[in-house]
């Protein structure tokens, strides 16, 4: 029987040749992407023998790659992390604001990648929060949640900022807890104005600084003038920052970061075939009312379009703004509760790693596929020679 198709199935089938074509373009994030996708779950990592102490099976459990980038290796942390911003919520209506890139500026941040999306992190916090400050608008000090995507259905590059805010913030002297009106967070002509001008300010700053790397088709803005011209260009057009309208409740908060959160540019669930070198996938063609087509590229190129959205090492793609910012949340987060006379959630109980996977992800490590008994650990599985492809893989 056929396995299902996974990323890993069409790197290890074309990836070496994809390594030889593009030995000269292909980084090493690129690269580590590649093997940790190739390895995870396969003998390459080493693991453990399981044995269940009822029926007698045994079995082999691989480790994971634990990469980021990985379709396989997100459910966990997802889960974890999802549990963590439950305990988060308030009371209060909830806001998703989308902040995008025009192409001109987002073929710079390919370029560029950790200082450029460092600065559409900054100039999109910075907005929201300049524009709630403001009196005529809300007058509060607001927090948001920014996750970073890189990609359309299509897995072209086209980075943006998911943000989910809640629908108000603490006033300046922290005494009160100031609501939006209903329906509404802020004006986002205002909010893609101010947007534009901080990131393009920003932009400006890290040229002038040297810290801009410009090659291949876009090697001719390494020049002020012609970077200046571009930077025009680019204040010459509106930006588009959507707003949507309130979720329904905590639930749907949960659900929808659930779905944009750890997320990497395609789930294996897309995948429907590898065949003479080509890779069918599923997208929603949101032109069309969001009608789900199938899209045929060649191995080579899915490879290269999948890459396209490997991030440089250690650069976060969440990050918390405000009064749900890392170095202070905890104590503006019972500030907004006293505020609100929310109670405060219980701690999480105890629990053994098997224990926290079952119930985060519904499945149980330690339970018998065949009997429904106990799985043991009998010893440990050494690291061996990468995986080949697939019997089934055609690598022409």
């Amino acid at each position: 029987m056929r396995p299902t198709l996974e990323v890993a199935d069409i790197f290890r089938c074309h990836g070496e040749a994809f390594r030889r074509n593009h030995a000269a373009h292909l980084g090493r994030v690129e690269r580590r992407v590649m093997a940790a996708i190739e390895a995870c779950r396969t003998p390459t990592l080493g693991g453990h023998v399981e044995q269940c102490g009822d029926c007698g099976l045994v079995r082999c459990a691989y480790n994971s790659c634990r990469n980021r980038h990985c379709p396989k290796c997100q459910g966990l942390a997802r889960a974890e992390w999802l549990e963590a911003r439950q305990a988060e919520l308030l009371p209060v209506p909830y806001y998703h604001v989308v902040f995008t890139l025009p192409a001109p500026a987002a073929e710079i941040a390919f370029h560029n990648k950790r200082v450029v999306y460092a600065i559409l992190f900054r100039a999109a916090a910075d907005a929201m929060r300049n524009i709630a400050d403001d009196p005529r608008h809300l007058g509060a000090e607001i927090g948001a949640i920014a996750v970073l995507h890189t990609w359309g259905q299509t897995l072209q590059h086209h980075p943006h900022l998911h943000c989910i805010v809640p629908g108000g913030g603490l006033s300046a002297d922290g005494m009160r807890w100031v609501a939006c009106r209903p329906g509404f967070f802020l004006p986002v002509r205002v909010l893609s104005r101010r947007f534009r001008t901080l990131f393009l300010a920003r932009l400006q700053a890290a040229f002038v600084a040297g810290e801009l790397r410009f090659s291949g088709t876009l090697a001719a803005l390494a020049e002020p003038a012609a970077f200046a011209e571009r930077l025009d260009a680019l204040r010459a057009v509106e930006w588009v920052v959507y707003a949507k309208r309130p979720f329904a409740g905590p639930a749907q908060v949960l659900a929808y970061l659930g779905r944009y959160t750890h997320r990497v540019a395609l789930a294996n669930s897309r995948l429907t075939r590898l065949a003479n070198g080509q890779v069918d996938f599923t997208w929603k063609d949101y032109r069309h009312h969001g009608k789900t087509k199938v899209m045929t590229l060649a191995a080579d190129e899915f490879i290269r379009r999948f890459l396209l959205h490997a991030v440089p090492d250690g650069f976060h793609r969440i990050r918390h703004i405000g009064f749900l910012a890392n170095r202070h949340r905890t104590a503006k987060l019972a500030l907004c509760r006293a505020l609100l006379a929310a109670p405060t959630p219980d701690p999480p109980a105890p629990e053994s790693y098997r224990d926290r996977t079952r119930r985060l992800t519904g499945h149980a490590l330690d339970v018998c596929p065949d009997c429904g008994g106990t799985m043991q650990a009998c010893g440990p599985l050494p690291r061996r020679a990468p995986p080949r492809a697939p019997f089934w893989c055609d690598s022409s």
